[in-house]
């Protein structure tokens, strides 16, 4: 029997057609995965004037992962008003290694943990451990990291905002104000993210999620380009007059 009294789907609210204008302009690197080489590379051409915010995932999957965190420590202090680096959700994995490696380290060694461990010149290590091994393993990793970087890994932001632009790592969930987020979120994503856009004039850039190309739709900026296996890495330019472009480096 047909139901004709079936309550019927709102329809979906309008995306708010408000252009992203940062205060001052803004340069949002995305996800650079242990590539070095690209992320100077790309640095060197963004406009001496900008903001940079790099959206998190430094390690993993690529070769140089402490190559990557070691640079990004020593430009975020030398140009500590101008540059932000934000925490990803590869970073967590790696600080939850470094807390609990007996429980947390099969998991991030299968998301690419092991090409971080050889950067580091921990060698050894394998997804499926016994317990006592994977704390030996999180101990070398310790004792491997320069001074300072396992304070300054645990203490990024997982979020900035200029005017109605915010920047994280993976997204945030529309139906909720961007004050009220949780760093979840932030780091994680949520299923309505990548499918519905924002009504409140906020727009949100991000990395995490990987696009073959760069773009600006639906109150979301994606910057993604797979670095580690595509060779691009890209970075997104916000005006305070509305205008969003990209910027991309190639190996």
């Amino acid at each position: 029997m047909l139901n004709f009294f079936k309550k019927k789907s709102a329809p979906a609210k309008p995306a708010d057609n408000r252009p992203c204008t940062p205060d001052s302009p803004v340069s949002i690197v995305g996800d650079v995965h242990g590539c070095l080489s690209l992320a100077q590379s790309l640095y060197e051409k963004l406009d001496a004037e900008d903001q940079v915010i790099f959206v998190g995932d430094f390690v993993d999957r690529g070769e140089d992962s402490a190559g990557v965190l070691a640079w990004l420590r020593d430009l975020q202090q030398a140009n500590p008003d101008r540059v932000t680096c934000l925490m990803g959700n590869h970073e967590v994995m790696m600080i939850e290694f470094l807390d609990d490696p007996a429980r947390r380290g099969a998991r991030w060694l299968s998301h690419g943990g092991l090409q971080t461990l050889a950067s580091f010149g921990v060698p050894g290590a394998h997804e499926i451990m016994l317990p006592d091994e994977f704390i030996a393993i999180s101990d070398q990793l310790k004792k491997a990291m320069p001074d300072g970087l396992e304070d300054w890994l645990r203490a990024l932001p997982t979020s900035w905002s200029s005017g109605n632009l915010w920047v994280v790592h993976a997204g945030a969930d529309p139906t909720v104000p961007m004050s009220a987020q949780s760093e979840e979120v932030f780091l994680w994503s949520c299923r309505a993210f990548l499918g519905e856009a924002r009504t409140d004039g906020q727009w949100v850039a991000h990395g995490h999620t990987v696009v073959d190309i760069p773009e600006q739709r639906s109150s979301r900026i994606s910057t993604d380009t797979g670095a580690y296996h595509s060779g691009h890495l890209t970075a997104a330019r916000c005006l305070p007059n509305g205008e969003v472009y990209f910027i991309q480096e190639t190996a």
